[in-house]
């Protein structure tokens, strides 16, 4: 099978490179070039996909290396300049990492770039610039979608913006595939023939109880299979939390445990110290998810928040991925990555797109019929 060559910027652990590169996946492409600043992200990087990630940042890694060839460049330049949760950073100086995001682009030679990145991306001043730059380089986008990674296979309600530029040179657009690909599944409420959405039970049902709190010199699964040591004062909340329950569970069943600030807040998010439901994905996966007073991260029955490993698995990251770094460090990769499962839709969408590439004649005579025109 023939392979492309990918440069996933802004990599973290790979998830991204995953549903690209790995064969139970869509396994049709290879890593010539990862870059991230996270040193344990990089560490797992390699660990996955070899030793070509470089714990660097990107402005100073272009001024000192040289681009490598390839057909497509991957990545999601920090999105906290454009999240709704960081409204009030007006010149965050995160917001223009997409620069040197394109300058990898057009130093590649690439056919195709995907930039994923949250929602907000796609209202913002930037995503203009973002365009305006791409049509510079001779790229055309795609009509940028909103993808739920849950339409897509991942047992989780994950929201992501993607973008896809093509070089307008190397493809016919007139036949080019329509954007996104078509999603495997849909949700309850949904009108349709595919499959309902994956849920928690069938991603970690059959785990037993964590052991001890530590990262564990095991196999996988049982290795991030660890617990926490909460307070008595935890536990009993914990307990009083019915299946999908949350905080104004534990206001009206015990309020003598509630937190005097809850308490005082009568309305706001319904996850918080929420309780996943067997029968549904999960919500977001996000960093702090060993902590249940930052979201729905209870497990579905046992008395405890969910663990490294049931987090991974409701990203969709395969058991033998090998995750390097601190407790902490880890579940900061867990959450900040792309679901494999999810990527691997994107992928596949890529692959198609590349093996539509017009050839060197087709792309002279292209060209030569445009200077005519």
């Amino acid at each position: 099978m023939k392979k492309y060559k990918l440069i996933d910027l802004f990599c973290g652990a790979g998830g991204l490179s995953t549903g690209f590169i790995k064969p139970q996946f869509c396994g049709r492409f290879e890593s010539v070039l990862a870059l991230d600043n996270d040193k344990a992200a990089v560490a797992t990087y390699n660990a996955n996909f070899g030793g070509h990630c470089f714990d660097e940042n990107i402005e100073h890694w272009l001024q000192t290396h040289e681009v490598p060839q390839a057909d497509v460049v991957i990545g999601g330049p920090p999105c906290q300049g454009f999240s709704l949760l960081n409204r009030n950073r007006e010149g965050d100086i995160r917001r223009a990492l997409w620069e040197p995001y394109m300058d990898i682009v057009a130093l590649s030679g690439a056919s195709v770039f995907v930039m994923e990145n949250v929602p907000g991306l796609l209202k913002s001043d930037e995503f203009n610039d973002i365009t305006r730059r791409a049509v510079s380089l001779g790229f055309r986008l795609l009509p940028p979608a909103v993808l739920n990674t849950a339409d897509y296979g991942v047992p989780q309600t994950r929201k992501r913006a993607i973008i896809v530029g093509v070089r307008d040179t190397d493809f016919d657009i007139s036949r080019i595939l329509d954007f996104p690909p078509k999603p495997s599944h849909q949700g309850p409420k949904v009108d349709g023939a595919l499959p309902v959405w994956r849920n928690v039970r069938e991603f970690i049902g059959d785990l037993e109880s964590p052991k001890g709190t530590e990262i564990r010199d095991v196999p996988p699964p049982y290795d991030l299979h660890f617990g926490r040591n909460p307070t008595e004062i935890s536990k009993q909340r914990y307990s009083v939390i019915p299946p999908g329950g949350n905080r104004f569970d534990l206001q009206r069943n015990r309020p003598d445990l509630t937190p005097a600030c809850w308490i005082k807040k009568k309305s706001g998010g319904t996850d918080l110290f929420g309780r996943l439901w067997w029968d549904r994905p999960s919500v977001t996966i996000r960093t702090e998810f060993f902590k249940p007073e930052k979201g729905r991260y209870l497990h579905p029955e046992a008395d405890r928040p969910i663990t490294h490993r049931e987090a991974a698995r409701l990203m969709s990251f395969p058991d033998d991925f090998i995750f390097k770094g601190s407790k902490i460090e880890i579940a900061r990769q867990i959450g900040n990555a792309v679901p494999p499962v999810f990527a691997e839709k994107i992928a596949g969408f890529v692959y198609d797109l590349l093996e539509q590439r017009l050839t060197h004649g087709e792309k002279i005579k292209k060209e030569s019929t445009g200077a005519a025109a």
